[in-house]
């Protein structure tokens, strides 16, 4: 896949607002939410700050720049530390923390589509707009909500494992945990680069049936 060359610097200004916003913001959530929940854990490491300096995983911030260049877009920062010994709530708790990471990256795909819809109106009402600022919004609409499905994907270490694992019994997670995180990361390969489905990786069909649906939906109709 190649990325049109007028997309080129709109792409990597997106992955720049993705890891000195999304990035910090999506860490955050879980911190807060499990500072909230009991546990101090993050915020003893000082990852209770949406400073992007504490965020920031180099492999990750390089991964997100090379695959923005071929109009994909992921990447990751360093994972928050957490002690679910100390979260109150019982087996959901987990779960809860896992997802606020997510879900942060939802509400910020619709605040960047609300500044896009912004822009759509200026533009009718003969406001002139540059192209620039417009496919950098939608671009980082885009990686936000790949992340966000990217993210739920129930495979360790991603967050939808520990969703996952929070909607088990005890003893569906004695039987299933070990093994699932064992094999993850090669569970996790198949999921993202293996084209399993005509040519399409599994990430690529669930973005395709979901991801894009719920970005037309949060940019609308661009018509005036």
């Amino acid at each position: 896949m190649r990325l049109d060359p007028n997309l080129l610097i709109p792409s990597l200004t997106a992955a720049a607002l993705i890891v000195l916003i999304s990035f910090p913001v999506h860490e955050f959530a879980h911190a807060w939410t499990a500072w909230r929940l009991g546990d101090g854990t993050a915020r003893l490491f000082g990852r209770l700050t949406l400073n992007p300096i504490a965020h920031i995983d180099p492999a990750g911030t390089i991964l997100l720049f090379l695959s923005s260049l071929v109009g994909v877009g992921i990447g990751w920062a360093k994972p928050t530390p957490v002690n679910t010994n100390n979260l109150r709530g019982g087996r959901g708790a987990e779960g809860l923390v896992a997802a606020a990471g997510p879900l942060s990256n939802l509400v910020l795909a619709a605040i960047g589509a609300g500044l896009l819809r912004l822009l759509v109106l200026l533009a009718c009402a003969g406001t002139e707009i540059p192209g620039f600022v417009a496919n950098t919004l939608f671009i980082f609409v885009q990686i936000n909500i790949a992340l966000l499905l990217f993210n739920f994907v129930p495979v360790p270490p991603l967050d939808g494992s520990k969703v996952l694992f929070s909607l088990m019994t005890p003893r569906q997670q004695w039987q299933w945990r070990p093994m699932l995180e064992q094999y993850g990361v090669l569970l996790l390969i198949v999921v993202a680069f293996l084209p399993l489905f005509g040519g399409q990786t599994l990430f690529g069909l669930i973005f395709n049936r979901v991801g894009e649906p719920l970005i037309d939906l949060l940019v609308g109709p661009v018509v005036c």
